[in-house]
């Protein structure tokens, strides 16, 4: 597993597959994120406190948004916006600030649900806080909207040292994002490698870029999860089952929102009248939202 060990084996999804097959499953990061230093983040020329709404797609990227603010000595106000791809995002905020005194919106954790929460924003000065390298498709959508924001890098992914591994040990690996698949093509090329394992359609999507076969996927509508996607696979295997690799299907997130978007219906114009939701209420948006003065 391309991860860090889990504190209590015991609890891992992947301890069951140990129990249950009698499997070896052994731990190691293929990559590292380390945060950029005050200095190239002064380079980028871009001012904090000139936007109004931060977008967060991470939780490494929370945590070094606050870091450079510490650092920087720069004072978020209490007026400002945050904008998260997933709840669990937004509650790590709780980490810097004081949720409940904070105006913080998520979305569902997928592009066009994330980027519809985006354009109900789009009167605000953005910026887009990112991990390099980063999926280009968000920043692309958004520049193809004419939204107004900037794009902050403040941490980097990059390969860790794996001159000690033996790959020849292993029957399969599962790899998490495509970084992980760049680390693995970068320092063991990709011949005579372990079956591959890949969760998200981008990490499979790098793995088929790279010239590798991918035999196990997830998630699916079989497989939500990896240690289920695995269980399958070595029932298979142990029943003596011929797995061919998986079809990975391109496709282009940024495209199909912004033609989604094109085909939706003009409003009308408005006669002049607004509606609003009344002070105090806590109905949720579509992309959901909380809230508060």
């Amino acid at each position: 597993m391309s991860q860090p060990a889990p504190a209590i084996a015991e609890k891992s999804p992947y301890y069951e597959i140990h129990t249950k097959y009698g499997a070896s499953v052994d731990y190691r990061p293929f990559i590292r994120v380390e945060g950029v230093s005050l200095k190239e983040y002064r380079s980028q020329r871009i001012e904090i406190l000139d936007h109004s709404a931060i977008i967060f797609t991470s939780r490494t990227t929370v945590d070094h948004f606050f870091r450079i603010c510490e650092e920087a000595r720069i004072t978020v106000p209490e007026t400002m916006k945050y904008l998260c791809q997933t709840e669990a995002v937004a509650l790590y905020l709780q980490k810097y600030i004081v949720y409940r005194k904070r105006k913080i919106s998520f979305a569902d954790g997928t592009f066009n649900n994330f980027m519809e929460l985006i354009l109900k924003h789009k009167s605000e000065r953005l910026l887009l806080v990112l991990s390099e390298p980063h999926k280009p498709e968000l920043p692309q959508t958004m520049e193809k909207l004419n939204l107004n924001f900037d794009t902050l890098i403040l941490s980097r992914t990059v390969s860790s040292d794996l001159a000690d591994l033996d790959l020849r040990d292993y029957d399969l690996l599962a790899f998490f994002s495509p970084s992980e698949i760049s680390s693995l093509v970068s320092q063991f090329g990709t011949r005579d490698l372990p079956r591959i394992a890949t969760f998200g359609n981008g990490t499979a999507q790098a793995a088929a870029n790279a010239g590798l076969s991918v035999n196990v996927m997830a998630p699916t509508p079989e497989a939500p999860s990896m240690a289920k996607a695995i269980d399958l696979y070595i029932k298979k295997v142990e029943a003596g089952e011929q797995v061919p690799p998986v079809e990975i299907v391109a496709t282009n997130k940024s495209e199909e929102f912004l033609k989604a978007q094109e085909s939706k219906p003009k409003k009308a114009k408005s006669n002049g009248s607004t509606k609003s939701i009344a002070a105090g209420s806590d109905k949720p948006a579509t992309a959901r939202s909380s809230k508060t003065s």
